[in-house]
């Protein structure tokens, strides 16, 4: 592991050290739009399906109950936040649902990590905003897409439809945590699925406070 890799887990460690204990709770508030992810991706019996950057595991273990035919992955850079996921998803009962790794978003190798050459489905979910190098995180989440699987992203929007004071104080807000939404999202996805052959929708989610897209595999 590099020095800069190892700066990125204690940054992420010291960030969640106590954070990941109310994460859930807290987060459901302005965390808007994974529950209409996790309803798009409708996993195939027998499919698999990655989540990058799964925190306290909350949205594996909901996609899981809702799609017990399906094999769940995720990874995430922090071990804190993974030992979090990894009592949840006892709890839960989910533990041969879903599988768990240490991982870096910009460059992750899907077959050191589980053993596995590539997914159905892979879906990020309010982290793109966390990733320095969140670009390289789209072009190595797409790569890990088999064929005719599909892409899911959400994250913060530009706030369109909201008042400027309310998109001032939020995108404050967020900067103290390290969270700077990302305004190019949906150009620099659209760039790619036209590059690589994928189709491409694009959502606006609740007068733009969040940015819902999906990258479809074409075959």
């Amino acid at each position: 592991m590099s020095s800069n890799d190892v700066d990125s887990v204690n940054s992420m460690n010291d960030m969640y050290k106590y954070q990941r204990y109310i994460y859930d709770i807290t987060r459901k508030y302005y965390l808007l739009g994974r529950d209409h992810l996790l309803d798009d991706l409708n996993p195939a019996v027998a499919e698999t399906v990655l989540e990058i950057g799964c925190g306290t595991g909350r949205n594996l273990i909901m996609a899981a109950r809702r799609y017990p035919h399906a094999k769940f992955y995720g990874f995430d850079i922090s071990n804190k936040m993974l030992d979090t996921a990894h009592q949840s998803i006892c709890r839960a009962g989910l533990s041969d649902k879903i599988s768990l790794a240490q991982g870096d978003a910009s460059q992750f190798d899907l077959h050191k990590l589980f053993g596995i050459a590539g997914v159905n489905r892979v879906f990020v979910s309010y982290a793109l905003s966390m990733i320095p190098s969140w670009r390289k995180t789209l072009d190595a989440s797409l790569a890990a897409v088999s064929s005719e699987g599909s892409l899911h992203v959400i994250d913060f929007g530009q706030q369109s439809s909201w008042p400027k004071i309310f998109r001032v104080m939020l995108f404050a807000w967020l900067g103290k945590f390290k969270v700077y939404p990302r305004s190019e999202l949906k150009m620099e996805l659209n760039i790619r699925a036209e590059n690589i052959g994928f189709d491409f929708k694009y959502h606006q989610l609740y007068g733009g406070y969040a940015d819902y897209v999906v990258l479809k595999h074409l075959g």
